[in-house]
């Protein structure tokens, strides 16, 4: 079963949560909110 996850912010901490979801089974990053525009991220 995996388990969808959204980030609010993606600064220096969202950033070490996206890299470690990415190495953990059942976690999926679904959806990213941050000021910035997309082609930053």
């Amino acid at each position: 079963m995996t388990v969808k996850v959204g980030i609010n912010g993606f600064g220096r901490i969202g950033r070490l949560a996206f890299r470690r979801i990415q190495d953990v089974e059942g976690l999926e990053v679904v959806a990213i909110n941050d000021l910035t525009d997309a082609k930053q991220l």
